[in-house]
């Protein structure tokens, strides 16, 4: 290696290889700022939090043999990774329509190779009073976990990355606690991520006092990640819908903020349902609506979106990397009835929990991560095969953040398509509202927004069916 230079993990060298002419690995945010701020007060800013993550003044330099390594970027200039963006002209558009369209331009427009892989954007003026701050960041520096425990630090009062950062894990041994050894203690921890009956029955196991034997339950545990294995690799293709083929570069992107969520959390508890099942329920109606529409029949089909699962303390999202896996989820778009459609959801939840696929999954990327490009896009394309969407879902702050003494009223992001996959939904609850936003390929499903639209209508109904539900004197 370089002198001052650091082994890229092979997960992280995964991400950096998993860019593609139609996909590019960036995770892309929008904060919007009322009153606006300077470009300076910005740079200032980054400059005395961001840049105390030393992998934002990183480039990364790429081996055939070794892989990718961390370097510094000696010719590091925040000028040229926190830029002003001229103000957008609003040709009779509203702002959101101009600023949509100047975000789906940049998740098309590639990062500089030659230095570190982020940029952020400021639009000093929308017109209104307030400033947008549009942040690209490579999927390989970090998940989006690890991000919004970066951004979270830059705001007023955030808590700056510790002074001396505990010695990580070495990769080898930590993939092969949690990917090799299912009985370890990350690996428990790991589990409960998505389902707590398995971790707690694991946690029994290993302190002996279960009245199950012991090396039985082990068995069990061994056959149940032998099992998700093959029932990933022999699970059938995705359904076939206009949403499905083979995406081209061009992007657009499209979200909403309407719901409000107190009343989400009102219609889970009156459903039973988690406030998880009732967004992901009208998620699948809004795109089963949007098909609909466009006359091609959603009824008795079902889409899977690949959704992300942290596999780390989150008390450790600041060391960066990517420590995630990922699991299939069924969406139900084929069910019109909005009970029905919930209920199916929180079946299909209930069949995630206790799953080794979210750690199977951090094992396919380390392999993937050590091969050739080619045989690498091949091996991830068997996610895009299975899926239609990427899907994430993200519990933000309850209070508005400040930022550089001004107030963020919006939040959204929006995460990257892997392979052949050309849609991605993000689900962001922030100062009490939900964030709702999608983006995808211009070619498979050129407006975005007539699914969002569908979103808050969804909704409506299960709210509308909660209340005329009979209530207990």
């Amino acid at each position: 290696m370089a002198p001052h230079s650091e082994r890229m993990s092979k997960v992280d060298t995964a991400w950096l290889r998993m860019d593609t002419d139609a996909n590019l690995m960036m995770i892309i945010g929008v904060w919007s700022i009322r009153p606006g701020i300077t470009l300076a007060a910005l740079r200032e800013r980054v400059a005395e939090r961001l840049l105390q993550y030393p992998r934002f003044r990183q480039k990364v330099v790429e081996d055939a043999l070794i892989g990718a390594e961390w370097v510094a970027d000696k010719d590091f200039d925040i000028a040229r990774h926190v830029v002003a963006e001229v103000p957008l002209p609003l040709r009779g558009q509203s702002r959101d329509e101009v600023l949509r369209e100047r975000v789906g331009e940049l998740c098309s427009e590639a990062l500089d190779p030659a230095h570190p892989l982020w940029q952020f954007q400021l639009i000093e003026d929308m017109g209104d009073g307030t400033s947008a701050l549009i942040a690209r960041i490579h999927h390989c520096i970090a998940d989006g976990i690890a991000l919004i425990a970066v951004m979270l630090s830059i705001t007023d009062g955030g808590k700056a990355p510790p002074k001396r950062a505990p010695k990580e894990p070495e990769e080898a041994d930590w993939l092969l606690d949690a990917f090799l050894r299912p009985m370890t203690n990350l690996t428990v921890k790991a589990i409960g991520m998505t389902g707590k009956g398995v971790a707690k029955g694991v946690d029994l196991a290993m302190r002996g006092d279960t009245p199950m034997d012991s090396s039985l339950e082990m068995a069990r545990m061994g056959y149940q990640a032998v099992s998700d294995v093959a029932a990933f690799a022999l699970m059938p293709d995705d359904s076939p819908t206009r949403l499905k083929g083979k995406p081209g570069v061009g992007k657009t992107v499209a979200w909403d903020d309407s719901l409000a969520l107190d009343e989400v959390k009102a219609v889970g508890k009156a459903l039973g349902a988690s406030i998880n099942d009732v967004l992901l329920a009208c998620a699948a109606g809004a795109i089963g609506k949007y098909l609909a529409d466009k006359g091609e029949d959603p009824a008795g089909k079902e889409i899977r979106a690949m959704v992300p699962v942290n596999l780390r303390p989150l008390e450790q999202a600041w060391q960066l990397g990517n420590r995630f896996g990922l699991v299939p989820l069924v969406l139900p778009i084929g069910i019109a009835n909005p009970i029905e459609r919930l209920f199916a959801v929180r079946a299909r939840m209930s069949e995630l929990k206790g799953s080794f696929q979210p750690v199977m999954a951090f094992g396919l990327l380390s392999v993937a991560g050590l091969l050739i490009k080619p045989v690498q896009h091949a091996m991830l394309n068997l996610f895009a095969k299975k899926a239609t969407a990427v899907m994430t879902n993200v519990p933000g702050p309850a209070q508005a953040l400040k930022f550089c003494g001004s107030t963020v009223e919006k939040v959204m992001f929006w995460v990257p398509q892997s392979g052949d996959i050309g849609m991605g939904v993000s689900i962001l609850t922030y100062a009490g509202r939900v964030q709702f936003g999608l983006i995808t390929d211009t070619g498979l499903c050129p407006d975005p927004e007539a699914i969002i639209a569908n979103f808050a209508p969804e909704f409506e109904k299960l709210l509308l069916l909660s209340l005329m539900m009979p209530w207990e004197n």
